[in-house]
């Protein structure tokens, strides 16, 4: 006689809810972006796989398996910007752990003195007469990878040298600046671009640009609109529009927390 009662396991509820906590958490990366749709769709062809594997239907499972199975490294290359958020976000969050405590040598910590008056002035200077910037001030990461693709300054930081490096017709005025150990590191450096695709109409490539690279990457971003001329603070993907009286204890703070 068949056995119609399925053996279920403590460990099976772990298991069930452990996937379903992993695929909550991507929908959360992946949402409001254009890969979600395929997410969803990818969920659909794995649980109908499941149910009827299940069921033993196995010419229909032995298709379904075929794709899953073909699919994944299609899969990788598509989902590559998402696999890289998702893993940055593991990463940090382990970063601020206790076992990240222990080991301290791994963080870098080079905002220690960082000259936010002369940062914050230059922001309100460039906001009040609409000029145009984007500043990038690294935390946790480094941002090698972005730093190589600019043009190398390294140099004290300085109101004056901040607003003429983003004048509209310095060479350098294009692309975004890196702070990092309380210098100017480089300027004119290109960011990705975000994905996602409920941006307000009114935010320029600038501020994609900066929400792109703050959700890859462990950092601030500061732009200044040239249109309207309002500060944004970029955090985690997260856009804030600043007064200027408000910058620098915002800078401050995400610095210090």
């Amino acid at each position: 006689m068949i056995d119609l009662f399925i053996q279920v396991r403590i460990f099976d509820i772990i298991d069930i809810f452990l996937v379903a906590l992993l695929f909550y958490w991507f929908y959360r990366i992946l949402k409001g972006t254009t890969a979600i749709s395929i997410f969803l769709g990818i969920v659909a062809i794995f649980l109908s796989w499941q149910i009827v594997k299940a069921l033993q239907m196995e010419l229909l499972s032995s298709i379904l398996g075929a794709f899953v199975s073909v699919g994944f490294i299609a899969l990788i290359i598509i989902f590559q910007p998402e696999i890289r958020r998702f893993l940055f976000t593991i990463g940090t969050q382990a970063q601020e752990g206790k076992l990240m405590q222990k080991f301290k040598f791994l963080r870098v910590t080079g905002n220690a003195g960082l000259n936010v008056d002369a940062i914050t002035k230059a922001c309100q200077n460039m906001s009040d007469i609409k000029q145009g910037a984007l500043i990038l001030i690294a935390r946790k990461n480094n941002l090698d990878d972005i730093i190589s693709t600019g043009v190398l300054v390294n140099a004290d930081i300085s109101n004056p040298l901040i607003e003429n490096i983003f004048f509209k017709n310095s060479p350098l005025h294009d692309g975004a600046m890196i702070i990092r150990n309380n210098r100017i590191t480089s300027a004119r450096c290109i960011l990705p671009v975000t994905q996602k695709s409920n941006i307000p109409g009114h935010y320029g490539l600038r501020h994609r640009a900066a929400i792109g690279v703050t959700e890859v990457n462990d950092c601030i971003a500061l732009v200044v609109s040239e249109e309207t001329g309002n500060i944004s603070m970029v955090t985690n993907g997260e856009i804030r529009t600043l007064k200027a009286s408000e910058l620098k204890e915002m800078i401050e703070t995400e610095l210090n927390g």
